[in-house]
């Protein structure tokens, strides 16, 4: 299975357009130091000619374009080797990306029922993209392994698993947390020709069971990156809420994702879904280090793996 990191930052991407984060500044300035990231999405394939994207953000015409492979064949006047998009819950960074992709070229989107609900009732993205050209619709069954296909019925080759890693609401949507059974998930993927597993998970609020039964014999882990303090929302001015009140577990201190991260077996372990203002964004930071002594990356736009 080839894995390839279309975008590793979080909403709005780095530099955000309104972000004045050192961060931000640094990359506009031209550092070598702090890299450039578009919004969080991960490509998959076992062949190297059909693709799965895991996630699609806004930024996903410019990821397309980076690769030709991901591009129309040559002999093509319309195509596109895209054979589907799963998606892991219904924000804008996941999801907005999709209306991009509306032109008539046919792919099915998954996601829990309670994701494709929310993307019909209250951001019309079903509505929208079917209007153009014919997107089948298909829905995780949570812990259930579910075979991926090909637009043209053919099996893919990968097995994936959805698995509950949290509860939390999109701003665009008025219903409460406690009912939004499979609002976030992870994906366990599986290469069924060579058993080979990678763990997709971009929104960890805590490290539960499901969590950690997922990640065991797995090969690659793309983690939930978003903050190194709780309180780094609020110290930096972009929120009166801390991570955890966000949805994402922080990356340091006892209880934080880096204590776990580096004890578990898996031979590539890489945060993903990284805010702007994190301070591991700077690779001369003592923040950046902690992470690479730990045996973890900091996973950046292009990084490809192969399991």
């Amino acid at each position: 299975m080839q894995i390839r990191i279309l975008g590793s930052a979080a909403g709005g991407g780095l530099p955000q357009w309104n972000c004045g984060c050192a961060n931000c500044r640094a990359v506009r300035d031209g550092s070598p130091h702090v890299r450039q990231r578009t919004q969080s999405s991960v490509a998959i394939s076992v062949d190297g000619k059909a693709w799965f994207l895991l996630n699609v953000s806004a930024d996903v015409r410019a990821q397309l374009a980076a690769y030709d492979d991901l591009c129309p064949a040559q002999a093509m006047m319309r195509g596109t080797p895209i054979a589907g998009c799963l998606l892991t819950d219904a924000e804008l960074d996941h999801t907005s990306g999709l209306l991009q992709l509306r032109e008539g070229s046919e792919f099915s989107i998954f996601s829990t029922p309670l994701v494709r609900r929310w993307l019909g009732q209250f951001l019309p993205i079903e509505s929208v993209v079917t209007s153009f050209s014919n997107r089948p619709w298909l829905e995780f069954t949570l812990d259930e392994p579910m075979q991926l296909v090909l637009p043209d019925g053919q099996p893919a080759g990968l097995e994936v698993t959805a698995f509950e890693t949290g509860r939390d609401v999109p701003r665009f949507v008025p219903e409460e947390p406690t009912s939004a059974v499979g609002s976030v998930v992870g994906l366990k993927i599986v290469d069924q020709a060579n058993e080979g597993q990678m763990v997709y998970a971009p929104g960890v609020p805590a490290i539960e069971d499901k969590l950690k039964q997922a990640v065991n014999g797995a090969d690659l882990v793309l983690l939930d990156g978003a903050f190194w303090s709780d309180d780094e929302p609020k110290s930096c001015g972009i929120s009166d809420r801390t991570s955890r009140q966000m949805g994402h577990l922080p990356i340091s201190g006892e209880d934080g994702t880096l204590a776990w991260f580096s004890s578990l077996q898996a031979r590539h372990r890489v945060y993903v879904h990284i805010n702007n203002t994190n301070p591991m964004l700077d690779e001369r930071s003592p923040e950046y280090s902690k992470v690479r002594v730990c045996g973890a990356q900091v996973g950046n736009d292009g990084d490809e793996f192969v399991i």
